[in-house]
């Protein structure tokens, strides 16, 4: 607010006052949650292009999903509605609220993201979350995702998928492939034995299994399950070099949490419906940023992944204070035009 009012007094507003806190916060509770989460909604998703680098992997558009939690004040209103983790004797110090979001691989633009509160499932959340898939993407997640509702769901958008399998499942192997890996079925005979009904039909599925040589401390088996069938399409030691990408939307939950949220230890809203806002505009936030990012890489034909999200954070709010010198509207006769 006071770079804005920086910016209006270098044009000769100098009878613009800056409000207090409690104007701040009366004008966000008019406001409410609801237009900020239209916004992030109509506005918020993939921007990458062929020409972005780290975007793509052949003819598919790579994007992750995974979720994480936010602390809110402990005010009784957030509790009660949002609650939070417990210990044996006592309850956390703030109540949090669940997220899920998609990552864009290469610009890390967070988008589709649902959230709701502590005791909500991650799974639940990703329901809402998949229907942002479309046809041509390629969808890494981690293992707490699978299942075979999970995978049917994202195969009826028409989207791939790539994620790392639990112990428990079983991965008969149907036909051994030319890369080491194989085909198999994802199927629900035991679900049906439990209730008494009818298997669903199975998914057929590509299993990609490996270990990382020559790694520290590395004895674990990894077990990849992909809907991508033909080897010659993904060989299985691409999709073994493709999944670690997926732990870029860990790096956009820190450029999230730890510096576009600042030092505090937890959101600033009060109510519930303020936390709900302040979600969105987060949101809302890294996503402005990591566009012009985005903008940036390709004019200097860069990956993404190069740019300080920090550095850009600063520039941004050094040069937001001149975004008052640009007229709302150029279109109408006699508006000034300030120069830039």
């Amino acid at each position: 607010m006071r770079c804005l009012w920086a910016g209006l007094r270098d044009v000769g507003h100098d009878e613009v006052r800056v409000t207090g806190k409690s104007g701040i916060s009366q004008a966000r509770t008019r406001l409410g949650a609801e237009p900020l989460r239209q916004l992030y909604k109509n506005c918020v998703g993939p921007v990458a292009t062929p020409a972005t680098v780290g975007a793509y992997y052949k003819d598919w558009h790579l994007v992750a999903m995974d979720g994480s939690t936010l602390d809110v004040p402990d005010e009784i209103g957030n509790r009660a509605t949002f609650g939070g983790p417990t210990t044996y004797n006592d309850r956390c110090p703030f109540p949090q609220i669940r997220f899920v979001t998609l990552a864009e691989i290469g610009t890390r633009v967070m988008f589709g993201a649902e959230m709701a509160d502590y005791a909500t499932s991650e799974r639940e959340l990703a329901r809402a979350v998949i229907g942002r898939l479309r046809p041509g993407m390629l969808c890494m997640m981690d293992r707490g995702f699978f299942s075979f509702d999970m995978m049917q769901q994202i195969k009826e958008t028409g989207a791939d998928v790539l994620l790392r399998a639990r112990k428990d499942i079983m991965l008969p192997v149907m036909e051994t492939l030319p890369d080491g890996s194989w085909r198999s079925e994802l199927n629900t005979w035991r679900r049906a034995e439990r209730s008494g009904g009818n298997p669903l039909d199975p998914i057929p599925v590509r299993v990609v299994r490996y270990r990382l040589e020559g790694v520290e401390n590395s004895d674990e088996t990894y077990t990849l399950v992909t809907t991508i069938l033909d080897p010659e399409r993904a060989p299985a030691s691409d999709l073994a070099a493709l999944y670690h990408e997926r732990w870029e939307i860990e790096t956009a939950f820190d450029e999230l949490k730890t510096h576009l949220r600042g030092a505090r230890l937890c959101l600033r809203s009060k109510t519930p419906e303020l936390v709900r806002q302040e979600f969105h505009g987060l949101m809302l936030a890294h996503f402005a940023i990591r566009s012009l990012m985005h903008e940036a890489a390709l004019k200097a034909k860069e990956d993404p992944d190069r740019l300080s999200f920090t550095h850009s954070l600063r520039v941004i709010r050094r040069k937001i204070g001149h975004m008052v010198l640009l007229s709302p509207s150029t279109e109408k006769k006699g508006t000034e035009q300030h120069p830039a």
